[in-house]
């Protein structure tokens, strides 16, 4: 089933009319029908499906069924479905209202602001909006009219007429006048704040209403060709056939957008290679992303809806550790625009980490002027086991964690999809995205720190194997009965080769503590027992790339983290042992061997791209 028929939730406001039900088939048994939500999937009122194996069933529950592409590619950066479209019948004025910003709503409302689109149906002689300002006020000006009931002797009264076009940015001041309706293609929101209400008992948000609206004229803004609207909640298209020389037209729903084909007049045939639906004025109709050709037939005006790509979006990559979170803002080409770090101060818990993590992510986007609605998406690495599925990490030693539901909190925080994944995973997926693994499609980073960290990219995408938690090369026995290692197995590469491990072997060679520095440096100069202990280094670390390569057989080999710094001396030893210990030798196309490029901020890279 791929053209879904929707039957609109019906709201009797007021100051509605008749005609949705006279004119436009809406099926409706009471005396007013303001409004028909032709497409939503909002709590306050879903549209339900018609036709096929989900009639009956709204479209909320198409889509959980079928999981979120059908909405497509271009809405990932949504947490909700992004649209509401509606059809309006004014008989009486609207109320003078006005729409909060995202950032505005979501503090103060939980949910997302408003920006909505106008399409004048039709209208009777005379008929007028009200869009802004006539002139600029100021707010003592704005405040005094509300409460002197004189507000609509400064607001701009615009006469429309059928096939006008008003877009009603956030933060604007309108109202619809009685005799018009209206298609409206807005944000999924019912956020509106009332300023002025004709005398009527309903509530007023005034001092909310003082807060969000602009009180500058608006410059309306002309057709956004080719389109009759163009932002980046809605792209609208309008489609007219005459019947006569125009009697068809075809499309393609690939796999970016959804469609949506409000019938505004008209009647005919809708298509595609396995089903025709007839319609007429006032029908709805949904196609899910990737649905193929469709063909429209007959006389019609009607308007057409998909969400393209944002302009410019920022993603916010973040890694939490056991001792420092990094956050970060990564743009399209994958460019690292503002870095900032907080200690973790894992005792206070996972709650407060994460409350503290998400005012800080709202404060970076702020900080840097980026608007909410600019970022698509949050990425958090965390050291531990990840269950990418339920969005939890199972386990954390190094913070302390278990069973902590991270992507399910930070996401009630977050008002944008949030995506969780292994720290050592963001950051093999940040070197093969912007690092020294770009255009390698299969590589290993091995991040040597505290532990051993690893992440595998096969096929351009992260591995992580049939079960949760991805690949623990770390965890490989390269010595049976060897040393104990943190997880409680015997010889395994974590316990010779991490910092800790090395650090460990230097104050049993020198009777003290030392640090990396010092070793290195007394190894460059030939100091008889840091070679010796070098080159038992070397051994191990060799003997777990070997196992690595006979395994995954990988273009690239990168050695990051803390170790990164002193790799140079210990590549040249390591590829002659694979040379001399893969299984086929250099017959086998061995891997290069290099020095991760991005360091600390591989991780946050990473992370962003998830």
């Amino acid at each position: 089933m791929s053209i879904l028929k929707l039957k609109p939730a019906c709201k009797a406001y007021v100051w509605g009319g008749h005609r949705l039900v006279d004119d436009f088939n809406v099926e409706y048994d009471g005396e007013i029908l303001a409004e028909a939500w032709a497409l939503s999937c909002h709590p306050d009122g879903a549209s339900t499906i018609i036709n096929g194996e989900f009639g009956g069933r709204t479209l909320s529950e198409y889509i959980d069924a079928n999981g979120r592409e059908v909405l497509g590619e271009n809405c990932r950066r949504f947490r909700d479905f992004p649209l509401l479209i509606k059809l309006i019948d004014a008989k009486k004025n609207l109320s003078i209202q006005v729409h909060p910003s995202n950032a505005y709503a979501l503090e103060h409302e939980g949910q997302f602001g408003k920006t909505e689109m106008w399409y004048i149906v039709d209208a009777e002689p005379g008929s007028f909006i009200y869009y802004g300002f006539k002139r600029e006020i100021s707010r003592e000006e704005f405040s005094a009219r509300i409460e002197q009931n004189n507000l609509l002797e400064v607001l701009n009264a615009v006469e429309v007429q059928r096939g006008d076009v008003i877009l009603i940015e956030s933060g604007t001041l309108h109202a619809i006048g009685a005799g018009i309706v209206v298609a409206e293609i807005q944000q999924n929101s019912n956020v509106t704040y009332r300023v002025y209400d004709y005398g009527s008992a309903r509530e007023l948000h005034i001092e909310k209403a003082l807060a969000v609206t602009n009180r500058v004229p608006i410059v309306r803004k002309g057709s956004a060709y080719p389109h009759v609207a163009d932002c980046d909640y809605f792209t609208v298209d309008k489609l007219t056939l005459d019947g006569q020389l125009t009697y068809r037209t075809q499309g393609r729903v690939d796999h970016k957008s959804f469609l949506s084909i409000l019938i505004l007049d008209g009647h005919g045939t809708l298509s595609n290679q396995t089903e025709a639906i007839e319609y007429r004025k006032g029908d709805s109709f949904f196609m899910a992303a990737g649905a193929g050709d469709w063909q429209l037939e007959g006389k019609c005006d009607a308007l057409l809806t998909t969400v393209r790509s944002k302009y410019n979006p920022i993603r916010v990559g973040v890694t939490i550790g056991s001792s420092e979170i990094q956050l970060g803002l990564v743009d399209e080409e994958n460019r690292l625009l503002a870095v900032e770090r907080r200690l973790t101060e894992r005792r206070r818990g996972a709650q407060s980490i994460i409350e503290d993590t998400a005012r800080n992510i709202l404060k970076l986007l702020d900080d840097n002027g980026i608007a909410l609605d600019q970022c698509v998406g949050v990425g958090a690495g965390v050291a531990g086991t990840i269950d990418r599925r339920s969005g939890t990490v199972l386990y954390s030693n190094n913070l302390r964690w278990e069973n902590v539901p991270l992507l399910k909190e930070l996401g009630e925080l977050i008002p944008c999809p949030v995506r969780i994944a292994n720290d050592a995973d963001c950051a093999a997926l940040g070197e093969s995205i912007a690092g020294s693994g770009r255009g390698v499609r299969d590589m290993v980073l091995l991040t040597i720190g505290n532990g051993i960290g690893s992440g595998i990219i096969l096929d351009g995408k992260m591995f992580e194997g049939g079960m949760i938690g991805g690949a623990e090369v770390g965890h490989q026995v390269i010595r049976v009965n060897g040393r104990r290692c943190s997880c409680g197995r015997n010889g395994c590469l974590e316990a010779y080769v991490s910092v800790a491990a090395l650090l460990r072997a230097a104050r049993l060679a020198l009777g003290r503590e030392t640090t990396l520095e010092e070793i290195f440096k007394r190894y460059d100069l030939g100091d008889a027992d840091m070679v010796e202990l070098i080159e038992q280094y070397v051994m191990m670390l060799g003997q777990g790339v070997v196992n690595i390569v006979n395994m995954f057989r990988p273009q690239l080999i990168l050695l990051g983290g803390v170790m990164s710094a002193y790799a140079d001396r210990l590549i040249g030893s390591i590829e002659e042992m694979m040379r001399r210990d893969c299984f086929g030798g250099e017959s086998s196309r061995l891997p290069s061997i290099e020095i991760a490029q991005l360091g600390e901020t591989a991780g946050i890279i990473g992370a962003a791209n998830l």
